[in-house]
């Protein structure tokens, strides 16, 4: 049922299956696996542990193949060395497509989605462990809003250890604060915008059909639409500030949302001048 007044299309289901992960409170640190082994003790094993995948993803890493770690080093195809100082994300670690490499990930269609999200997943817990191991580093003792509410609240230090996300953490109070700002300051500077553009991704691109392996469809490979969609993006905004098809532009903003079909599209205000 439609509520009265409201618009049909915002309470339709969703036409594609979608994956996603819910990470809710402090449970985000305990999505471990623990073994039971031979002499009955329990054994844990943490999900940035390379035998993590291969025990989580049985019928995907069939010989129980090493998956990402931390610890792993980036590798300079250059200098055909690897670099000490810089480890390789779990972003980038057997997503990335090499034409020299078979990859047999890529395969498995709707099941890769939900190793995709689990590999995300391992990039929010990472990033929000060296968060919680670095607050002195990230002068958490000094934001503002902290000082604020433990002045006023004297029941705050009852609710348990506070962590502070910096701006810097996508998605987190701090940065859509920012965001928000921001925007806000454009519309004091320069007024309202001239236009509002809707930019959607079409699964049909031919940049997109042609990168699909046989039998596959562009729900199976999220990878593919997301790169494609990205490099779109940037012809676009080419399009308006470098080549001024509408004029000088002053500044812009947008952001990417997705849709019901599991595809982006972004909304986009660029202000250019009179």
């Amino acid at each position: 049922m439609v509520p009265q007044g409201q618009h049909r299309g915002r309470f339709n289901a969703p036409s594609q299956v979608e994956m996603a992960v819910v990470m809710i409170g402090e449970e985000y640190g305990n999505r471990d696996i623990i073994l039971s082994r031979k002499d009955e003790k329990l054994q844990r094993i943490s999900e940035t542990h390379r035998s993590y995948d291969s025990l989580e993803y049985p019928l995907i890493f069939l010989h129980g193949e090493d998956g990402y770690a931390i610890d792993i080093l980036s590798f300079n195809v250059n200098l055909n060395e690897y670099n000490s100082h810089k480890t390789v994300s779990s972003k980038h670690y057997r997503l990335m497509v090499r034409h020299h490499i078979y990859n047999h990930l890529h395969n498995y269609r709707k099941l890769i989605n939900k190793y995709w999200v689990n590999m995300y997943a391992k990039i929010e817990s990472e990033r929000l462990l060296f968060i919680r191991n670095n607050q002195s580093k990230l002068r958490a003792e000094d934001y503002i809003h902290l000082r604020d509410a433990i002045e006023n609240d004297g029941q705050v230090n009852d609710i348990g250890q506070l962590f502070i996300l910096p701006s810097s953490f996508t998605g987190g109070p701090r940065y859509m604060h920012e965001k928000t700002m921001d925007a806000m300051t454009y519309v004091r500077n320069f007024g309202t915008p001239n236009l509002f553009i809707t930019f959607t991704c079409n699964p049909n691109w031919m940049e997109i059909k042609r990168e699909l392996k046989h039998g596959q469809t562009t729900q199976d490979r999220h990878d593919i639409i997301a790169r494609v969609f990205h490099q779109k993006i940037k012809v676009l905004m080419n399009l308006i500030v470098k080549h001024r098809i509408f004029g000088e532009t002053q500044c812009y903003m947008y952001t990417v949302e997705w849709q019901k079909s599991g595809l982006p599209h972004v909304h986009l205000l660029p202000y250019w001048f009179g």
